[in-house]
């Protein structure tokens, strides 16, 4: 069953029909996963992935149950006859299937349709192409995009009529082709690498200096749109990017914020949404941009409760935050957003959730509910990771002495005829720091 998307949830508001490129979305529902989500939602959030780049318009939705794919065409004979009519009729220029495709399905079905095809991968791809900004985030996505490629060798489709940068999945006239030779896309990586490892080692010393203010580091994490930037910009007063789009965040962004009530000071940081199947070139490239997670005091996992599949995308996160390597000593508290957004009797479902815990908060950010808690949870939190301890320095230990200072943990320091008796106040992970020093 076909379900045309409501076209006042478009973002292309700033374009005309003449320069849209006209997409239709799949999701194949294969039945072998008792735990899979329900194909409907799927559906919709693929046609959010679609509806985030400005450039498609989204003229209809589709999914499609298959007991297994087909290896050569994914669908069966009678659904690619009836799709195909479905295209021909709305004129249809890109197909985008919610799932992989295989480069000799992809071969297949072009012919067979006469359209573009776009799997999740490189739509996603696409979109993040679109949204980098900073010159490390451009590089990871060519380098990820890039290595996608390398498997299939897309070229540009040139009855595409828009003119536009990005990718090259959903070409036109105009664009830059990438190479089809795997050897030019290899001696293109090698380059890539070259200019990241430079980018790579500027944030290192962006991150060394930060390690030099005595501020501990909180980040947000959560899936795509579950409402970190607003939530971000709530605390900082910051103009981050947050609108009700999948992956309107892509850049980290960092901020020191004073938290209300106590004063305390903190690095606050925003980062990239997680997403479902979230692809494996992506996972691999965006490990850098996530490093400050790596590095954090405290972990706040932003959910969006208004989400009828919350719990699977609270899942999907902790998956990825695993496989990152995120320690689990880092303290996490679940932010619980979006509470604007329930009826009365789930918001009252979802207070009581959170007050079954002290680690969990049900807040909005849009409107401020619930945010004096997690401002004071988050304070005693960061308090309760700092100790006392007693430290001895000898005279030539200038150095160490003198980052202690730089750092602010020193409360009291005593001359002694070996040295200095210090009493410091910090985190066990400037203890750590200190030890490298």
């Amino acid at each position: 069953m076909s379900t045309p998307p409501d076209a006042s949830n478009s973002d292309a508001v700033h374009e005309t029909a003449e320069t849209l490129t006209r997409a239709w979305v799949l999701r194949p529902d294969i039945r072998r996963d008792d735990n899979a989500r329900a194909p409907h939602n799927a559906l919709e959030e693929a046609v959010a992935l679609a509806e985030a780049m400005p450039f498609l318009e989204v003229c209809g939705a589709t999914v499609v149950r298959l007991q297994k794919p087909h290896p050569g065409m994914l669908f069966g004979k009678g659904k690619l006859d009836e799709l195909l009519a479905e295209f021909e009729a709305a004129e249809i220029e890109l197909v985008l299937i919610d799932g992989p495709v295989s480069p000799v399905q992809q071969r297949n079905l072009e012919k067979k349709w006469g359209v573009k095809i776009l799997d999740r991968t490189g739509l996603i791809l696409e979109i993040f192409s679109d949204r980098a900004r900073t010159r490390e985030g451009v590089l990871q996505v060519e380098m990820a995009a890039l290595s996608y490629q390398r498997t299939r060798l897309v070229r540009a489709w040139t009855h595409l009529e828009r003119q536009r940068g990005g990718l090259g999945f959903v070409g036109g006239p105009g664009e830059t082709q990438i190479e089809s030779d795997r050897r030019a896309i290899d001696e293109q990586l090698v380059r890539l690498r070259r200019q990241l490892s430079k980018v790579v080692k500027t944030r290192e010393l962006h991150r060394k200096s930060r390690a030099k203010v005595p501020f501990p580091i909180v980040a947000l994490v959560g899936y795509t749109n579950a409402g970190k930037s607003t939530l971000f910009n709530r605390l900082t007063g910051a103009n981050v990017m947050a609108k009700d789009m999948l992956f309107a965040t892509l850049d980290p962004t960092m901020r020191k914020v004073e938290l209300p009530p106590s004063g305390m000071e903190v690095i606050l940081s925003d980062t990239v949404g997680f997403i479902s199947n979230l692809p494996t070139e992506l996972v691999a490239a965006f490990r850098a941009t996530l490093e400050d997670v790596l590095s954090a005091d405290l972990i706040l996992h932003v959910r969006d409760i208004a989400h009828p599949e919350t719990k699977a995308q609270a899942n999907d996160v902790k998956v990825i935050l695993e496989s990152l390597g995120i320690d689990e000593k880092i303290p996490h508290l679940d932010v619980l957003n979006k509470l604007d957004l329930l009826d009365e009797d789930e918001s009252r479902a979802t207070q009581a959730i959170a007050d079954r815990s002290d680690e969990v908060f049900a807040v909005s950010s849009l409107t401020g509910a619930g945010m004096d808690g997690l401002l004071q949870a988050v304070c005693d939190a960061l308090t309760g990771t700092r100790k006392h301890e007693a430290l001895t320095l000898g005279f030539a230990q200038g150095r160490q002495r003198a980052w202690l200072f730089e750092q602010g943990v020193v409360e009291d320091e005593r001359q002694t005829e070996d040295g200095y008796t210090l009493k410091v106040f910090w985190t066990s992970k400037q203890a750590d720091q200190f030890r490298t020093v």
